[in-house]
């Protein structure tokens, strides 16, 4: 039995969008690839509200290459970089693997990070570029990105920001021009119901700029070679042309629901989620800095989580345990992509029937 996904990702692709990769291939150098593609970078900077100074790309690929395509192409010496789950722990120590020298702003899991310890690290010492993960699926925090990068904007201009919003872009609300964010990514598994493998990033002028004063920027994370492709609707390596049809699908139905209807039914999902957590749990995140896209909650009642995902997944859905050292203190609960309230509130009344929750 195929068990439905509410986990943090990969999440539900529905039938209509799986029909989409059975089509035949084409050729990704000819006319037929670039006129898709160039399609879908019209659609993306449409629902996504782009100025001209931004640029969207996709690359066959997870949404890690980008932590890569950051340490290689972006940052020139000095990063300062934000860590407050696991994911974006893995971004400070990839752009360390890339050889560059980076920083921390770390708190705890299960806390965000705010504008004022950003500004007093800024104050302290020189960066060239600040990262930040916009929504730690690992403990179901949202970073405030938008304060961050209008601070970051106003007061450090020359600074380019980079965003992991691998788990919120198209579930929640991602407008770069609005953040002030030079660099924002994610994955086609989470929020945008596609299967896992491309990587949707946002681009700015300022940031295709700067790589291309960063030397060493490697072959798959050259922005500068990326960029020069897209002039052409092409990309530098051979695409996963499957999911480039499914992403022009995808895209086809988010502009048909309008973004903010898209946005306001994962908020609703988020609510819904939430006040039931509170009720008979705690929520994980700190107040006010709560995930849209997804709900991690802490096991104040020492159920066995392991136990609910097996009984759950006999009535056909799927939920995530704690992440990492989380695991059975913790639980998450995805609502991201095509999911709706209804069928939210079906999942929930199911956990209550089996953890007795009326009782």
């Amino acid at each position: 039995m195929h068990k439905k996904l509410l986990i943090p990702g990969p999440t539900e692709v529905s039938q209509e969008i799986l029909q989409e990769q059975v089509r035949h291939l084409i050729g990704h150098r000819g006319k037929a690839f670039s006129d898709l593609y160039r399609g879908i970078k019209s659609k993306l900077t449409n629902f996504f509200r782009l100025p001209d100074e931004y640029n969207p790309t996709v690359t066959t690929s997870s949404g890690t290459l980008w932590f890569d395509i950051v340490g290689r192409s972006i940052v020139k010496e000095n990063a300062l970089v934000c860590v407050n789950g696991a994911f974006s722990s893995r971004f400070a120590q990839t752009i360390k693997n890339c050889g560059k020298k980076v920083d921390l702003v770390e708190v705890d899991w299960g806390k965000a990070v705010k504008t004022r310890m950003i500004a007093d690290k800024l104050e302290s010492k020189k960066y060239d570029t600040v990262v930040m993960c916009h929504n730690e699926s690992s403990t179901g925090v949202r970073n405030p990105i938008y304060e961050i990068g209008d601070f970051i904007r106003r007061e450090y201009p020359k600074i380019i920001f980079a965003v992991d919003s691998v788990s919120s872009m198209a579930g929640d609300k991602i407008l770069p021009a609005e953040i002030g964010c030079d660099v924002i990514f994610a994955s086609s598994q989470k929020c945008f119901a596609l299967p896992p493998g491309l990587c949707i990033s946002l681009v700015s002028d300022r940031a295709i700029k700067r790589a291309v004063c960063v030397s060493n920027r490697g072959s798959y994370t050259d922005l500068v070679k990326i960029f020069e492709f897209e002039k052409k609707h092409q990309t530098p390596f051979t695409p996963n042309i499957s999911l480039m049809y499914a992403l022009d699908k995808r895209m086809d139905l988010l502009l048909k629901e309008t973004y903010d209807q898209v946005i306001g039914r994962h908020i609703k999902m988020a609510k819904y989620t939430r006040d039931w957590a509170k009720k008979y749990f705690e929520l994980f995140p700190e107040i006010g800095f709560e995930s849209v896209t997804l709900t991690c909650i802490k096991n104040t009642r020492k159920k066995n989580i392991d136990e609910l995902i097996a009984k759950l997944a006999k009535k056909g859905f799927l939920i995530s345990n704690g992440y990492g050292k989380l695991k059975e203190k913790t639980f998450r609960i995805g609502h991201m992509g095509e999911w709706s309230i209804n069928e939210i509130k079906k999942v929930l009344a199911i956990i209550d029937d089996i953890w007795e929750l009326e009782k």
